[in-house]
């Protein structure tokens, strides 16, 4: 079998769930987790036994052209039970950390189809990581400024958005609507600068440079180490913002106990952040 072959994701780990008695599944996966700027977002696409194979060509979004993934988009529509994309703002990255924005674009996203009656037996989540069930789950504070949000029971996949369609069509639609978002945005000024029409917010070279030129803007991730903004090997330059001291602010955040909340900071070798 050739590698591409390989890579091809389909539908028999979906079929092998709902034969375990999960009937409707949710794929999901996100964009924008080391990006420097803008939202991270997260795509949910929901199949039932009745969804036949996924569009041919489906796979992960990294694997497709620009303009491959955007003809995808109708036809993923169309093939869903369900679909939707979730956001959180850089200023809620700011806030919470990063894997507490996470989850919260991932349950927008599954409000977003509980909205049409739908709501998943299981979400298979990319990855070894399980950021999407809800912290009073394992333990630890939810989001006052939310409602609470029962997530439904979440099973993790290494390299899932290369084997299972529902995934692979999850991560178009979180790719195309973020890069829509950033292509808009970089386009008008006081954006423009920043080069996000092609860089789409990540730690591209022309990225870096203007932030050292021009310093962050306010879609910027301003709690972590920026080019320009802050000592990037000096963690203690990195502040904290007010509800991470004390969980005061009014916005009902948790405190730093919470482990959501402490994941902040984007990598030192910012020039080697992925498209994630």
């Amino acid at each position: 079998m050739s590698p591409t072959a390989a890579r091809r994701p389909s539908l028999r780990v979906e079929r092998a769930l709902q034969r375990e008695g999960h009937r409707v599944l949710a794929g999901m996966d996100e964009v924008g987790r080391g990006a420097l700027a803008g939202p991270v977002t997260v795509g949910v696409v929901v199949i039932d036994e009745t969804c036949r194979s996924a569009p041919q060509g489906v796979k992960d979004s990294k694997l497709l052209a620009p303009q491959a993934r955007e003809r995808m988009v109708p036809r993923i529509e169309r093939w869903a039970l369900a679909h939707a994309v979730g956001h959180a703002s850089a200023d809620e990255i700011d806030a919470i950390g990063i894997i507490a924005a996470l989850r919260l674009a991932g349950c927008r996203a599954l409000d977003a189809v509980a909205a049409g009656g739908i709501r998943p037996d299981l979400v298979i989540l990319d990855g070894n990581h399980d950021w999407l069930t809800s912290p009073q789950d394992v333990g630890l504070l939810a989001f006052a400024h939310e409602e609470r949000v029962a997530t439904p029971q979440v099973t993790t996949m290494i390299k899932a958005d290369l084997k299972c369609s529902s995934v692979a069509a999850a991560s178009v639609l979180a790719k195309v609507t973020r890069d829509r978002i950033m292509v808009d945005l970089g386009g008008n000024d006081p954006y423009s600068g920043y080069g996000w029409v092609e860089n789409k917010g990540y730690a591209a070279p022309e990225h870096l440079d203007a932030l050292r030129r021009l310093g962050a803007s306010e879609l910027h991730r301003r709690s972590w180490r920026l080019p320009g903004t802050t000592d990037e090997n000096d963690a203690s330059n990195v502040p904290l913002p007010a509800q991470a001291v004390d969980g005061s602010s009014g916005d009902g955040f948790a405190g730093v106990d919470d482990p959501y909340l402490t994941d902040r900071t984007a990598p030192n070798d910012l020039t080697r952040v992925g498209e994630r």
